[in-house]
């Protein structure tokens, strides 16, 4: 039986490279720290050097001397100078652009702003796409302007006739998705007053007259079916031309009507 003479030494590689690892992090972290406080420093001169020129152009012709305004409709002059916060002989090299923009953007009729310096004379100018006003939510007896998005508009606005009316609770969340549908058939549409939104699920469409009108019931699903439906139905049939209370498009396979009373009182199926 041979004996085992050799003779171990101790693994000492394994302390070796952690020894060698945290030699390398502590110098990492030494050059960063003194890299950080250079940057630092460095970045600290450059904005004295900053606030040193926009002290001495203030005074050497570069004093901002007017704001002008472009697509303002709705939107106030004063509520516009009020968000933006510029005065007359505020350096024009360091204002803000993007800040200003972003102001004018939180006012409630403002759907689009570019702002851009000119000079000689120096001015900011400030374009301003405004929101159209494409319906009107009647809720908990207010009135509510409503944009091409279906966004509510949070400013005062005068109900004009020629504007859809919507009604029911979670109205404005549904009818950019209905007024996608419908405007595919203008002479159609354009003859819809109202728009009542049932029970948070499906639309009531009412037509020609919100208090005489033919009320429309559309189907909580297959709306863009439903609204085909009833454009060939009023160009082959003329339905919406007939004395109806109400035509039901909420069966897939039937339509169902309710001729007017004061001609016959009773239900038609189609």
């Amino acid at each position: 039986m041979v004996a085992d003479n050799k003779i171990y030494e101790p693994l000492i590689w394994p302390y070796r490279l952690l020894g060698n690892l945290l030699f390398i992090g502590a110098i990492w972290l030494l050059t960063f720290g003194v890299i950080t406080i250079r940057h630092n420093l460095v970045g600290q001169q450059i904005d004295s050097l900053l606030s040193e020129l926009y002290q001495k152009t203030a005074t050497a012709g570069w004093g901002l001397e007017d704001v002008t305004l472009q697509g303002r409709h709705k939107t106030l002059k004063k509520d516009v100078l009020e968000v933006i916060k510029l005065q007359r002989g505020d350096n024009i090299l360091e204002i803000d652009l993007n800040a200003v923009h972003d102001r004018v953007m939180s006012l409630p009729w403002v759907k689009e702003v570019s702002v851009t310096r000119r000079y000689f004379p120096n001015v900011i100018h400030i374009a301003i796409k405004e929101k159209t006003v494409r319906s009107i939510w009647q809720y908990q007896n207010k009135f509510h302007p409503i944009d091409e998005d279906g966004n509510i508009i949070d400013a005062p606005f005068s109900a004009q006739k020629n504007l859809l009316q919507i009604v029911g609770e979670g109205a404005p969340d549904h009818i950019r998705e209905l007024m996608q549908i419908i405007n595919k058939d203008k002479e159609l549409s354009s003859r819809i007053k109202a728009a009542n939104f049932i029970s948070k699920r499906r639309w009531d469409l009412i037509f020609d007259d919100i208090e005489n009108g033919v009320t429309v019931k559309m189907p909580e699903e297959n709306l863009k079916s439903a609204w085909k439906k009833l454009v060939k139905l009023d160009k082959t049939r003329g339905i919406l031309k007939r004395k109806l209370t109400f035509i039901d498009l909420r069966l897939k396979n039937k339509v169902i009507v309710k001729i007017d009373s004061k001609s016959k009182n009773n239900n038609t199926d189609m």
